[in-house]
């Protein structure tokens, strides 16, 4: 393999900045016998833009700035800096939405991303992608961004594919020894918390130009979060402000008999301070006029007017603490019987767990309301339903609520743990050959494991019989204001024991195993200077299991649910010892209420002990609970590749690329529990399915000047639906005449890929770079309603009408449907100045900006017509930019980063109404390092996150169309600490 073939990986400036260059390994799984290793920001920087100037592929590289040192605390967060791409947060650190995926978006497609790690196929359990907040800093060598698809890529992303380089026994020469030792502390969190990561590696000659290298690297990392937030409702939720000095308000108080809190009450008539806020009915989904629109049939002009919306005034009171531990090791050995002849072994093992406790303060809001105050807002037809109807864009509420005391309020105190681990350990063997010079193979066998479980439980309190609160709300800034009046809320003798629920306990047991055989051959002379060739077969299962089908458990005196009278209530005060109070420095204090309420302890949770300590509850033991048979699932998935490429260049080695393509075949086999429709019981529902995909791909670079390039890409990717999505079940509702399934016959979603870039170098160190890219995307997956029979029910016979004929069914099931694109423009640059620039001389600068715009087609129709709208992809923002300033001189470099991004839609959009979704608006985040070298062996580092305090607050909406700016749930995370020091020998 010659040089520039193994620096064949296209890096941008923006994060390189602070890296070193090994060479990466290729993604064909390519022997890379020759290591490149530099310090410092300069020398890094160098070596960056030679491996930028002399690559052909689409490919961003983070490489470790030294042994156990990635720019950052978090692999996510690092991986942030590269354009293009754009990450999720959530308690202050990279992650994955809701544990899955990779948390990552690569050019405007999220849930998109292949994972590899070395060139291998990298997964976490029930996910196609590697959950990247798994990753443990201290163990990557370094982390590729492959922007568009090439025929020697293991195929599986359109947006992009992340390969996670660990170090093996190659990158070093002589003995080496390093040990890193951090401590992290979060200000808001107020814990500190240890960090290690150890390596050991030497090289052994053996004479005769043979060689045996061994490496060995541990890790191990805690952090202790804090996620404050005030969720509220969505929705337009009218309604109609009744007078407590107005007859309607005493007429419906005199038949309120029973006292009811939560209607007009005769204590209040005639009170001109005081407004009933009655509901106001919508029309259902299915109704011709549309969802989300106030039912006004039977009111009077007046009482029509007295109409308000009242979105995002029920905040309530939510804190967690977050406790991440990761725990890694690396192992690796080869040997090199000679320069033609190579064996190696690797492993990797990471443990993530993701546990965390939450204290939840749930309010009961009354409906009578002092002091009520308005301001306009107007919900219009489009923000609640699409303007369904058609024609004019009507106001259906002209004025929302903004503030006022909510009187004879209820609390219900939640304390929750949630455990939730997730263990993938990978082993590969293989060899590398090169039988002539002009002719190098490679074989590997590689195998994963990943298991995950998701393990969450509660216990609920009640408000205590007699007890009330007055809540006192305004609902504008940030955070919105929340304060009680009332009983003491850290008084345990207030609240009365409800329920224990075990809200989640499932599991993923996933496993998959690839064999691959790949292949150069270079030729002296002619237009193809080299031809590359490989196979791969491999195979993926996946296994999902439920096992809370217990249910919620009373924790009453007699096991029965709690009486209207308390009769068989547990006072919270008779059990001291499971119970504790929330800290007391909720939002910092800045949500008008700063804690202290009283929740059951989250650790109290965990084992038998709330089954001890609530006999009549009848709970099962740890670890014995029955299995929900009708959830099981399971997939069994093999494929089949073959890729040819060929490496061309022309007019004197200006011209420069590559084209060739990879043919693949899929087959699965996909199986559910349903219910048998000839007997009692459930049988197996199994799928199978099989697809072939041509993917071909092209990549060319022309020197248009000695330091000016310009680089063309085109590739046709693949990704393969979640293995969730595959699911084959049967839901039949007999009454109604409706029903849901599974599609096992989802195909992948499909890309064409085009990219083109420009790319002008001043220096060895200093570039700007211009990308232009477009995807045009077949097969978005979106959910459809369609009458149909079913062969696991007899034919619908039911009175209720399901607008379907001759015994139909109207089932939903999703399917390939739509197209859609992703486009935008990249712009990255790296300035260091020289030494004859005095005071800036050890200073540089670098950055980029990315602007991109998508389209997702969903289905937003009801039963009675469906129709198709374009949103923005989930978590993803149309600009986003990153800025670097650096220094470095002998001892000491620092770096400032600052990374921006425009709102972005959280998760998918409601499709029947923009008031039932949520954005995050534009926000930033600033981030340091220094580090001080005391001397060639010891250094010193210091690195703090989110310097500004910044959090990723979410508003009710739509981003970049129906943004209304109104609080759906304000954050507070704090700024997070990291000190350690560096030894290495």
């Amino acid at each position: 393999m010659n040089t520039k073939l193994k620096l064949s990986l296209k890096v941008t400036g923006i994060a390189l900045a602070v890296s070193q260059a090994f060479a990466p390994c290729a993604m064909a799984q390519e022997a890379d016998s020759s290591v490149v290793v530099v310090k410092g920001l300069r020398a890094s920087a160098r070596s960056s833009v030679a491996i930028k100037k002399d690559a052909m592929e689409v490919v961003d590289s983070i490489t470790a700035e030294d042994i156990g040192k990635l720019p950052d605390p978090n692999v996510a967060e690092t991986l942030t800096r590269i354009p293009g791409v754009q990450g999720y947060r959530y308690g202050g650190e990279g992650a994955s939405p809701a544990g899955f995926g990779s948390g990552l978006t690569i050019r405007g497609l999220a849930n998109q991303t292949a994972s590899h790690v070395n060139g291998r196929s990298y997964f976490t359990a029930g996910s196609r992608e590697f959950n990247i907040e798994d990753a443990i800093p201290g163990m990557i060598a370094g982390v590729d961004v492959y922007k568009n698809p090439s025929a020697e890529h293991i195929e599986g992303g359109i947006g992009g594919l992340v390969n996670l380089r660990t170090r093996n026994p190659s990158d070093f020469k002589e003995f080496t020894a390093s040990l890193n030792a951090n401590v992290r502390h979060n200000d808001l969190g107020q814990k500190t918390d240890p960090e290690l990561f150890g390596l050991i590696a030497n090289r052994f000659d053996l004479g005769g130009g043979s060689r045996i290298g061994v490496m060995a690297a541990v890790a191990f990392q805690k952090s202790t979060g804090r996620s404050d937030s005030t969720p509220a409702g969505r929705g337009p939720d009218y309604r109609r402000m009744v007078r407590g000095d107005s007859q309607e308000y005493a007429n419906l108080a005199s038949a309120n008999t029973g006292n009811n809190p939560g209607q007009p009450m005769a204590a209040y008539v005639g009170r001109s301070d005081i407004n009933f806020l009655a509901n106001v009915p919508t029309f259902p989904t299915s109704a011709t006029m549309g969802a989300n629109m106030p039912n006004t049939a039977g009111l009077s002009s007046d009482q029509i007017n007295n109409i308000i919306s009242t979105p995002t005034v029920g905040a309530n009171v939510f804190q967690e603490t977050i406790l991440r531990e990761r725990k890694g090791l690396n192992l690796a050995a080869d040997y090199r019987v000679d320069n033609t002849l190579r064996f190696y072994v690797e492993g990797n093992y990471t443990s993530y767990l993701y546990h965390q406790n939450y204290r939840f303060l749930f309010i009961d809001q009354g409906a009578n309301v002092r002091n009520l105050q308005t301001t306009p807002f107007a919900v219009t037809e489009t923000l609640a339903n699409r303007n369904y109807n058609g024609g004019s864009d009507d106001i259906l509420a002209s004025k929302r609520l903004l503030s006022g005391t909510y009187l004879n309020s209820a609390i219900r105190p939640w304390g929750g743990d949630e455990h939730s681990p997730y263990v993938t350990w990978t082993t590969a063997t293989g060899v590398e050959w090169s039988p002539t010079p002009a002719l190098s193979l490679k074989g590997d066998i590689s195998y994963i494991k990943s298991d995950r479980k998701q393990d969450n439980r509660r216990v609920e309190m009640a408000t205590a019989s007699g007890r009330s609160w007055e809540v006192n709300r305004v609902a504008e800034g940030e955070p919105h204001q929340v304060s009680f009046n009332g009983p003491d809320l850290s008084d345990p003798r207030n609240f009365v024991f409800n329920v224990y629920a075990p809200a989640t306990y499932q599991t993923w047991d996933d496993n998959g195993a690839a064999a691959a055989l790949n292949g150069a051959y270079s030729f002296d002379s002619g237009l193809l200077s080299r031809l590359k060739f490989g196979t791969r077969y491999a195979k993926q299962e996946s296994l999902y299991k439920a096992n809370n089908g217990f249910g919620n458990r009373n924790l009453t005196t007699d096991g029965l649910g709690l009486a209207g009278n308390q009769a068989n209530a547990i006072s919270v005060a008779s059990m001291p010892g499971v119970i504790q109070n929330a800290p007391s420095n909720y939002m910092r204090g800045d949500a008008g209420y700063s804690g202290g309420y009283i929740v059951y302890n989250p650790d109290a949770l965990l084992g038998n002990q709330v089954r001890d300590q609530f006999p009549k509850a009848g709970m099962p033991d740890e670890g014995a609970y029955p299995e929900i048979a009708a959830a099981r699932r399971s997939i069994d998935e093999s494929t089949l590749a073959g890729y040819v490429a060929g490496e061309f260049s022309a007019f004197d080695e200006r011209l420069k690329g590559s084209v060739g393509v990879r043919v693949v075949r899929t087959e699965s086999k996909a199986t559910a529990r349903i219910t048998n429709p000839s007997a009692p019981g459930l049988i197996d529902n199994v799928r199978s399915v099989s697809y072939t995909n041509v993917l071909p791909s092209l990549n060319a670079t022309y020197e248009i000047s000695k330091d000016f390039l310009a680089r063309f890409g085109y590739g046709r990717g693949m990704t393969r639906p979640q293995t969730g999505d595959l699911n084959p079940f049967v839901n039949i509702n007999s009454a109604l005449g409706t029903g849901s399934e599974g599609n096992p016959a989802l195909k992948p979603q499909v890309a064409d890929s085009l990219d083109l870039s420009f790319e002008r170098y001043f220096s060895p160190t200093n570039y700007v770079a211009l990308g232009l890219f477009n995807k045009d995307i077949k097969g978005f997956f979106n959910d459809i309603v369609e009458c149909q029979t079913s062969s696991f029910a007899p034919a619908y016979t039911g009175s209720t009408s399901n607008t379907c004929t001759n015994g139909q069914y109207l089932i939903t099931r999703k399917v390939n449907g739509e197209k859609g694109f992703a486009r935008g423009v990249e712009v990255s640059g790296q300035w260091f100045f020289d030494a004859k620039s005095g005071l800036l001389a050890n200073f540089g600068v670098a950055g980029s900006y990315t602007h991109v715009n998508t389209s997702n087609p969903v289905n937003s129709g009801t039963v009675a017509a469906q129709r198709i709208i374009n949103v923005a992809m989930p978590f993803v923002s149309k600009d986003s930019a990153s800025a670097s300033l650096m220094y470095e001189d002998a001892k000491f470099s620092s770096r400032l980063v600052y990374t921006w991004r425009s709102s972005q839609q959280l998760g998918g959009v409601n499709p029947a109404t923009p008031f039932g979704s949520s954005y995050v608006p534009a926000y930033g985040l600033l981030d340091a390092s220094a580090n001080y070298a005391v001397n060639d062996h010891l250094t010193l580092s210091f690195n703090v996150a989110n310097i500004t305090d910044k959090t990723l607050n979410r508003l009710v909406g739509e981003a970049n169309t129906y943004e209304t700016g109104l609080e759906h749930q304000h954050f507070a995370n704090g700024r997070t600490f990291i000190m350690g020091l560096r030894y290495k020998f």
